[in-house]
């Protein structure tokens, strides 16, 4: 560890002078390389970053290297020749092998998988085209097969095949690893051949691709790295579950060599006729900024720190004890490959800079952990001095501040047995992050391992107050005595929601605590009554009577936040909401708001309201009962809506 604390401070000092733009500000005469090296060696200093990487610039490798254990247990090292196994980047290998076979004229990507799987329930199959599952818009509800059915590909197939789709093939994107499972058996029904076998007879073999293949839970795999996975602070063995019903979705292992070769194949037709490979990397799928080709997403990436942005192509991939990414740069025959074998990957950072480092542009390195260094802090100074470090370092900009971690360290005390050293973590916890509801839930554990029972409810509660969803901190109370409910309205027996208040879609409320939302059946129905009919309550830090400015721009804000949300078409330009309200005789507010309804009809909505306050005189806060509903208020639907009410214990 004095190894890293020596490059700390060198790292501090260098990071005061140069303000984290070394690509502008080094000497220019420092080569991409060092730079790379310079960045990855800090990741895996700070515990970001275990495994293989490879860097290619206009086709020629610059930069290789392992960093971390293959074995943790024995340090054996990650090496370039280390084997990884690389998850959902196999559906890349996956749609080449589909396309060769559309090539020799055995498949059509456009006509129905019941062509070539008699025995799919036709329901789905005459539905489904091979074109849908490529692009993961078949709408196949499974996600992944049951670990029992190991690679029997045609059971893990009858697991979802007869199960009503999600949406009308072709209608959007939704991933799908049930989707490339149906691929890979219908690869080995047209050969008659194991998907294994194709693979090899057609990519690994061809390219010569020697270090890779299909990964099997019990073969012994020569230079195979371990996966781990991190919990509270410490690595920890994956459990070996056998993965091979990842089969055509996320089975393979490979190199970060091996990978190059492929990365260097797909500029060639040693596989597949250009015209298919070009068809292969058409963005035919939208979802939110990411494209999908067949089998590859197809990604405007950033360029370092700046605003510019490159046209890439490539996949992740995610699997027990295993993370991967494959970045390749079309513009500049550039490419950055990633093979971690840990559950913490920092691998977006990692390409994000190096793609700066690639273009000579200002790129940032990692932030120091401070966390990390509290706890080395703690370690030689105790626990008060760890606190103090960290409080001293928690708004310097070159220190990573993360809640996670600052919990992950308090429950590794906990876990020690520890509860008062952890209890000062999650204090400071809270201190640092006091908008947060998991720092209180935290600190009110080490509070009941230390018999301070009252102050662990007082710190439960406040947790409820930042997340009203947080079933454990209920849990918890009801073991210390206490009765906690999120309810706050009678009804009859309508669907529940619950929000955090500031709202993720509205944050301009700038309002603490909770919505309570009742939604009757047939809410979101046009050819129901209760079409767009629903009542919500909000529990709030108000404590004085709204005015009719207020209600309206809490309507206006809460209505635009919520629309826009939903709104899917990004050159659609939304409607502003309008509000015209009046204050009744009864102090409640009533009148009109107009809304275009992204939800369901994608027309303007004129939404009739009745917002009722209850003062809580006790503890400043107030409920708010908003009533909604398309209907007018002579409507029969309004005599449900007017029989809701604020439950009587609600203010506490």
């Amino acid at each position: 560890m004095t190894k890293i604390l020596s490059r700390l401070l060198v790292l501090v000092l260098t990071l005061s002078v140069l303000n984290c733009k070394p690509s502008t500000d080094k000497n220019e005469t420092t080569s991409k390389v060092d730079k790379i090296n310079e960045l990855v060696s800090l990741y895996s200093e700070y515990d970001m970053f275990h495994g293989t990487i490879l860097v290619a610039d206009q086709g020629e490798i610059i930069y290789k290297k392992g960093f971390g254990f293959a074995n943790m247990e024995w340090d054996i090292p990650n090496k370039v020749d280390t084997k990884f196994q690389i998850a959902s980047m196999t559906k890349s290998f996956t749609a080449m092998l589909i396309m060769q076979l559309v090539v020799e004229h055995k498949l059509d990507v456009h006509e129905p998988i019941s062509t070539y799987l008699k025995d799919y329930p036709k329901t789905n199959g005459d539905q489904i085209t091979i074109h849908h599952l490529l692009t993961h818009s078949a709408g196949i509800g499974r996600d992944r097969s049951n670990k029992e059915k190991h690679n029997q590909p045609e059971a893990m197939v009858n697991q979802f095949a007869s199960i009503p789709l999600r949406f009308t093939p072709g209608e959007r994107f939704k991933y799908s690893n049930s989707g490339y499972t149906l691929l890979g058996y219908i690869i080995e029904t047209i050969t008659a051949q194991s998907y294994e076998d194709v693979l090899q007879e057609r990519i690994f073999k061809p390219l010569e691709m020697k270090n890779s293949g299909f990964h099997k839970h019990r073969k012994l795999i020569k230079n195979m790295a371990y996966g781990y996975n991190k919990n509270f602070g410490e690595y920890y063995d994956n459990d070996s579950t056998d993965e091979t019903t990842a089969y055509a979705a996320g089975a393979i292992y490979s190199t970060v060599e091996d990978l190059f070769i492929w990365d260097q194949a797909l500029n060639t037709e040693l596989l597949l006729p250009k015209k298919y490979m070009d068809l292969i990397f058409v963005k035919h799928i939208i979802d939110s900024d990411i494209h999908y080709g067949y089998g590859w997403e197809l990604i405007t990436k950033p360029i370092g720190n700046t605003a510019e942005e490159v046209e890439t192509v490539g996949h992740s991939g995610s699997i027990g004890g295993f993370r991967s990414l494959y970045t390749k740069i079309p513009s500049r025959n550039a490419s950055v490959i990633i093979l971690n074998n840990s559950s913490r990957s920092f691998r977006t950072s990692i390409t994000t800079a190096i793609t700066g480092i690639l273009y000579n542009q200002p790129y940032d390195l990692p932030s120091i952990p401070l966390a990390q260094f509290m706890l080395k802090t703690i370690e030689n100074e105790g626990i008060d001095k760890g606190i103090q470090f960290y409080k001293n370092h928690k708004d310097a900009p070159e220190y990573h501040v993360s809640e996670q971690e600052l919990v992950v360290a308090g429950y590794r005390f906990l876990h020690a047995e520890n509860p008062k050293a952890a209890a000062k973590i999650f204090k400071l916890a809270t201190e640092v992050f006091p908008d947060h509801d998991n720092p209180f839930d935290s600190y009110a554990e080490a509070l009941m391992a230390l018999g301070k029972n009252d102050e662990a409810i007082s710190n439960y509660k406040k947790s409820l107050t930042l997340n009203p969803k947080n079933n454990n901190a209920i849990k918890m109370l009801a073991k210390l005595g206490v009765t906690y409910s999120t309810d706050l309205l009678k009804t009859n027996n309508w669907g529940k929601e619950l929000f955090a208040i500031p709202l993720h879609f509205a944050p301009d409320i700038e309002l603490k605590g909770f919505e309570a939302a009742r939604f009757p059946k047939g809410w979101n129905d046009t050819k129901s009554p209760n079409f767009w009919t629903y009542a919500f309550a909000w529990k709030v830090n108000i404590d004085k009577p709204l005015t009719q400015t207020q209600v309206e721009d809490y309507l206006i804000q809460y209505y635009n936040g919520l629309l826009s949300g939903v709104n899917k078409e990004k050159d659609l330009v939304l409607p502003k909401t309008t509000v015209e309200i009046t204050q009744n005789k009864e102090g409640a507010f009533v009148g009109e708001t107009t809304i275009y309804d992204t939800f369901v009809t994608r027309k303007p909505l004129v939404l009739h309201f009745n917002i009722k306050q209850t003062l809580c005189d006790k503890n400043g806060e107030s409920i708010l009962l908003f009533r909604v509903s398309p209907k007018k208020f002579n409507h029969k639907v309004w005599r449900d809506l007017m029989d809701i009410s604020v439950l009587e214990n609600s203010c506490d």
